[in-house]
């Protein structure tokens, strides 16, 4: 079988590592919604109403340095959603990008992530 064969080759879920797997898979969940299941290995795996599996799985550094790959959230109120994310826990990421057109924060352990503005808006 010849290697382009093989491709494109589905995604079967985006990884984070961190300290406290169950933890970091429940605040998202918060955002996301969808079910938390930890296998007994202790990765949590958030699978989401449509279909998005997110594993969360244990390392025993810290994070360091500015993520290479992050989450994005659509928002339909760039505040609102804002707020209530950082009521969640998040913190503002000003450091990463501090402009309009979306928001940089992060989640507790640090991960960096975006809130997008509605589609159909003119500043987006």
């Amino acid at each position: 079988m010849a290697a382009d064969e093989l491709l494109p080759m589905p995604m079967a879920a985006l990884t984070v590592d961190c300290a406290d797997p169950p933890g970091l898979a429940r605040w998202w969940q918060r955002l996301l919604g969808g079910e938390v299941e930890i296998d007994d290995e202790g990765i949590a795996t958030l699978r989401t109403a449509d279909g998005q599996v997110i594993d969360f799985a244990y390392v025993p550094e810290k994070k360091s340095g500015k993520n290479r790959l992050h989450i994005d959230l659509r928002s339909a109120d760039l505040d609102a959603a804002t707020e209530r994310v950082l009521a969640l826990g998040a913190t503002r990421a000003d450091d990463i990008y501090d402009g309009d057109r979306w928001r940089t924060l992060r989640d507790p352990e640090g991960n960096e992530f975006c809130i997008l503005r509605p589609i159909d808006d003119p500043a987006r």
